[in-house]
């Protein structure tokens, strides 16, 4: 008879996630993630396959609780212009925040330190990137149609302009305590929007 599982996966997993965006992959061992998540060795295995694995589990469900807030931002009624400039507003002042300096973005710190030598890393990052574009993308045309942003405009160049400064502005907040850096870099940037 298979003995029933004595955890819950699913709380398992946000832990991993949360020493992982704390501490990177390559500095969290195998006895760190058996301390933090209260359960055995083997039953990490047996639940969630290796380390890398599981880091790249744990990479999907950040993106994953990510996910709504951002297409809920992007997709209400109304003026798509102001919604598209409050979210980056948004991660520019998260990037300004002192929890930013501690963690970052989970996305953002995966890219930097696994993405040049880890294709699955890249990949997970490559589809959240590819979905924060869509979404802008998406409400950049909705902007356009209803008039608020000029025809000469191409809508999937800004997205992908505001995508990378997003990213940006992540990386600078991770080391920067010069919020005016990050505040003058985001209102640069959404003035090509006029």
């Amino acid at each position: 008879m298979a003995r029933t599982k004595e955890f819950d996966p699913d709380a398992a997993l946000q832990s991993a996630l949360e020493l992982f965006w704390r501490r990177g992959y390559e500095a969290t061992s195998m006895a760190d993630l058996v301390a933090e998540l209260g359960i055995g060795r083997a039953s990490i295995y047996a639940t969630f396959g290796n380390k890398h694995e599981l880091y790249l589990k744990a990479l999907d469900r950040y993106a994953t609780l990510q996910n709504p807030r951002l297409l809920a931002e992007l997709s209400q009624p109304g003026p798509a212009l102001p919604a598209v400039r409050a979210v980056v507003r948004r991660f520019g002042a998260e990037a300004a925040s002192a929890e930013a300096r501690l963690n970052g973005c989970f996305v953002t710190n995966t890219a930097a330190e696994l993405g040049p030598h880890d294709e699955a890393a890249a990949r997970c990052v490559e589809r959240s990137w590819e979905h924060i574009e869509t979404l802008l993308h998406s409400a950049l045309v909705r902007a356009q149609a209803q008039g608020e942003l000029p025809e000469s405009r191409d809508p999937l160049a800004l997205a992908r302009m505001l995508l990378t400064l997003m990213q940006g502005l992540r990386v600078i907040g991770k080391a920067s305590r010069d919020g005016a850096r990050l505040r003058d870099a985001t209102e640069q940037a959404l003035s090509l929007l006029d």
